[in-house]
């Protein structure tokens, strides 16, 4: 059962005045009314005027649930085949595709597919024509989508979506994690849909129908099996009229949706499976069938998943990761609108014992009778689940999507029903649960133990919603942000600077935000090239063990005290800097940075923490040393990194990384804080709620006298050109494979030509699913789900690189290679239209909007040009240079794009001839 989100809102059964002609009101909860039109389609608007942004989020109540016999992964396919073109957004005539349509607005889109549901959201800035042709879209998916078979699948050209699904398939066959936890899904269901995994089988996804895809597309794809969610900052009976002017012509459908009726029987007794496949760790895993997520039940089994898996109190935590024998948990779990299951697991290096983990796993799940839950660890996890709740419901954005899985459970008020059960459970109800369903009979782990006297654990069959919801009428509504537009403009008039008496730079944006909320991002600069000598893997412990406890506080109490400020902060470092992100509420900053400066100045590096940080860090590397991306990508690394063994910014082989950081020691840790930690080059930068004066007062007392012993002396970063170069690394037993292509070039994002080369990359392969390469290698050809081109240019030291990146499966990779080189090509010779021009520019600048309006991301933006002396002027002159870019001038710059023979490329995957073979027969055998 996944955790459904969280969130306060407010209450009222009335719906707001005013609704259109042939819209009937609905329920009213914390702010969020749902309307609902003649032709069944539901919809839940939730204004919010503190950010410029719009987010709609349609969700289908169909997932692979509803998928028959051969059609697995059908409700995956036809989220992929919304993003082609359909009969208004055909592409033709100047009218945009759906990718064109949601680039060019600059908005951050996906769709998702899971078991009971399927869904489409998007962000983009509000005001203008945004949300009408946004609700013209999703209309226009909804009856008007082509399911055309060339896009499916051409057999004549050998190219298709398929292709590009069956690639994302091969992604997930790469993770043996992942497939582990499919496999005991797929053992503890006999019957039921939920033991398949979302994503379909490689046949089905090959075969499919396109006559049989088309029928299940007319069937679930219908308003009255829809529900629109539209949050952000819009007016309420405005936006009701559009969404009436989009979808109310679409007739209500004359067919009675079939009900699925598959019960699974009760577990009769432990199951097991082994999975065998290479990899870098290995994995024991439990399982067991639970209540449907709206059941009763749920919000003591979310509380108890809290108790089990928390870290650093967590029970399974202690007994396993602090226990040293296993290096960090996994938990699978998703929130079902029928009974579902729930998974939670050890991963343990590849060299130690499984079996004394997996003995521990069982003895923590099934002996809690001999161990009840307290009332201290209840209050604990309902503690951090409740600040969830608040977190969420300060950001429309997230609270809209929040709402996906409370609809495929059952109904979108279970959102706040879960929330005020949760505040409600007990520790009765928890030990309840857990008595319940964590049995040996309703196991299933990684082998089969046949039992003499097995046991049936009755599962509820339904969750009772409309008992639960008949008088419920939730809370108050959160208090409502300011209007604030995020242009270079507006956040340079509000930006107050200033310096603290030892030279640590600070910028304030202060603004009344939704929920009260505020970000911090704070940035150390660490040590010398000298300094740092030989410690480039002692950086990132000393910064992840901040978390670990201070010197008067230990790592449980720091846990309780931020989730008593509704404050989540997380550390990040490197060989020579170290970051601090804090999201909390206006009331709680003082005591939220207090506790903050502590950590940063007074940490207490647990030995006990230090070794359990170690194994998860070794562990990782190990893992990533088989993988096809992670060895890539180190492989490019190595090839272009110009620095020497021992130098901080040198790059050294996955094994080697994991070598150097199992000798790390803990006094290593401590001196590294010791000498190399302080203030004076330090940058912070706040955003959101909070009293200036009161900040800038407290900041000056925390960090103004706090200095390093050693000084902070910037390293200049380079690379090394490598024309020609080829690297072919073999990865068995991959399902996937990846094509790297970079260039070093001398470039800063002060140049010149910047502007034009940074376009022309976007148009190249910058652009979210919408790029020459995308357009040609995902939808075109069909041969990758990611492939793109970056241009990564400095502000300093003119060190670019130029990288693209495509996936693909193993026996299409030379293809992937000449396509890709083709198309840098292509552009180089021939440059753009001018048509290509005026939409990429349309939709970088609108991206580069929607992603200003994230406050945690504009606070860190802020802290960087502290360092690098920039105001916002920087970004109105980039994109005012960005808009007046002229074609030819554009073309220029495309011109310069790295020639074929210039580039390094590097490959990683399973290319041994047996299986590349093996994979060519079986997509030959595709025949949708």
């Amino acid at each position: 059962m996944k955790l459904i989100a969280i969130l306060t809102l407010a209450a009222g059964l009335q719906a707001p005045a005013g609704a259109a002609p042939g819209v009937q009101p609905g329920a009213s909860i914390e702010g969020i009314t749902e309307y609902r039109l003649e032709n069944g389609l539901r919809v839940l608007l939730a204004p919010d005027p503190s950010r410029p942004t719009v987010t709609t989020n349609i969700v289908y109540q169909v997932g692979s649930r509803h998928e028959n016999y051969g059609e697995t992964g059908m409700a995956h396919l036809l989220e992929h085949l919304l993003f082609r073109p359909s009969q208004k957004f055909s592409g033709k005539d100047g009218v945009p595709t759906p990718l064109q349509l949601l680039n060019g607005m600059g908005a951050r889109f996906n769709g998702s597919t899971w078991y009971d549901r399927t869904s489409y959201h998007a962000t983009f800035p509000a005001g203008g024509s945004n949300l009408a042709r946004m609700l013209e879209l999703e209309a226009d998916r909804m009856s008007g989508a082509a399911i055309a078979r060339d896009d499916l699948w051409n057999p004549h050209t050998g190219k298709g979506e398929m292709t590009v699904v069956r690639n994302e398939f091969e992604l997930a066959e790469s993770d043996p994690l992942r497939v582990t936890g499919e496999r005991v899904r797929a053992v503890a269901y006999d019957w039921h849909n939920y033991g398949k995994a979302a994503i379909g089988a490689r046949s089905d996804i090959e075969q499919v129908d396109i006559e049989r895809l088309r029928a299940f597309y007319q069937r679930y794809y219908q308003p009255d099996n829809a529900v629109l969610v539209v949050a952000g900052q819009f007016e309420e009976k405005a936006a009701l009229q559009q969404v009436r002017a989009a979808f109310g012509a679409i007739p209500r459908p004359a067919r009675t949706l079939p009900a699925t009726y598959t019960v699974e029987p009760a577990q009769d007794g432990e199951r097991s499976v082994t999975v065998r496949r290479s990899g870098g760790v290995q994995l024991v895993s439990a399982g067991y069938h639970i209540a449907p997520a709206g059941h009763s039940d749920g919000a003591a089994l979310e509380v108890l998943l809290r108790i089990l898996a928390d870290a650093p109190g967590g029970r399974l935590h202690q007994a396993l990761v602090a226990g040293g024998l296993a290096t960090r948990l996994q938990l699978v779990d998703s929130a079902t609108r029928e009974p579902g299951f729930l998974q939670l697991g050890a991963v343990v290096a590849k060299d130690a014992a499984l079996e004394p983990a997996q003995e521990a796993l069982l003895r923590v799940l099934e002996g809690m009778r001999e161990r009840p839950v307290t009332a201290a660890e209840v209050a604990r996890a309902r503690q951090q689940l409740l600040k969830g709740f608040e977190q969420t419901s300060a950001d429309s954005a997230r609270l809209s999507l929040a709402l996906t899985d409370a609809l495929a459970a059952g109904d979108w008020r279970l959102f706040f029903l879960q929330r005020d059960r949760i505040a409600r459970v007990d520790a009765a109800a928890v030990q309840a649960v857990a008595e319940k369903y964590f049995r040996p009979s309703n196991r299933t782990l990684g082998r089969f133990i046949p039992t003499e006297q097995p046991e049936r654990v009755q599962v509820p069959a339904s969750a009772a919603l409309e008992a639960a919801l008949e008088h419920y009428h939730g809370r108050a509504a959160v208090r409502q942000g300011e209007a604030f537009e995020a242009s270079p403009a507006a956040i340079e008039a509000r930006v107050e600077r200033l310096a603290l008496a030892n030279g640590m730079q600070v910028a304030l944006l202060a603004k009344a935000s939704k929920g009260g909320t505020v970000h911090l991002a704070l940035k150390l600069r660490l040590g010398s090239e000298a300094s740092l000598h030989g410690k480039s893997e002692v950086g990132p412990f000393a910064a992840a063990l901040l978390a670990m406890g201070t010197q008067s506080t230990s790592r449980q109490q720091l846990r309780d005290a931020l989730d008593a400020l509704q404050a989540t902060v997380s550390f990040q470092g490197g060989a020579d800097s170290a970051s601090v992100s804090v999201q909390t509420v206006r009331e709680h900053l003082p005591a939220v940075l207090a506790l903050v400066a502590e950590q940063l100045q007074r940490p207490a590096y647990p030995e006990q923490e230090f070794l359990q940080y170690q194994r998860e860090r070794v562990a990782r590397t190990e893992q990533a040393a088989s993988e096809p991306q992670a060895l890539a990508a180190n492989a490019f690394q190595r090839l272009l990194n110009p620095f020497p063994p021992g130098h901080p910014l040198h790059t050294p082989a996955l094994p080697d990384s994991a070598a150097a950081q199992k000798t790390v020691t803990l006094e290593q840790v401590r001196a590294f804080h010791r000498q190399l930690y302080g203030a004076q080059d330090a940058t912070l930068a706040a955003v959101g709620d909070f009293d200036a004066a009161q900040l800038k007062e407290q900041l000056a007392a925390l960090f103004g006298n706090w200095r390093s012993a050693q000084p902070y002396a910037r390293m200049a970063r380079a690379y090394q050109a490598v024309p020609g170069a080829r690297r072919q690394i073999d990865t068995p037993d991959k399902a996937s494979s990846v094509v790297m292509a970079a260039y070093p070039l001398a470039m800063r994002d002060d140049d010149a030509a910047f502007p034009a080369m940074l376009i022309a990359n976007y148009m190249l392969g910058g652009g979210v699913m919408r790029s020459r390469l995308a357009d040609r290698l995902r939808h075109a050809e069909g041969l990758s789900y990611t492939v793109g081109s970056q241009l990564l240019v400095p502000a300093r030291d003119g060190a670019a690189l130029w990288l693209a990146t495509a996936s693909s499966a193993p026996q299409n990779s030379g293809k992937v290679e000449v396509a890709l080189l083709e198309e840098l090509g292509r552009a180089a010779r021939q440059g753009f239209t001018q048509a290509e021009l005026d939409a990429a520019k349309l939709a970088w600048a609108q991206a580069r909007q929607v992603a200003r309006n994230a406050d945690a991301g504009l606070a860190g933006m802020l802290s960087e040009y502290l360092s690098l002396g920039r105001t916002m002027e920087f970004d109105r002159a980039l994109e005012a240079r960005v808009a007046g870019l002229a074609l030819d001038e554009v073309n220029q710059a495309a011109a310069r794009l790295p020639a074929a023979d210039s580039l390094a490329v590097v490959k990683a995957g399973d290319f041994r001839p047996s299986m590349l073979a093996q994979r060519a027969q079986g997509s030959g055998n595709v025949n949708p």
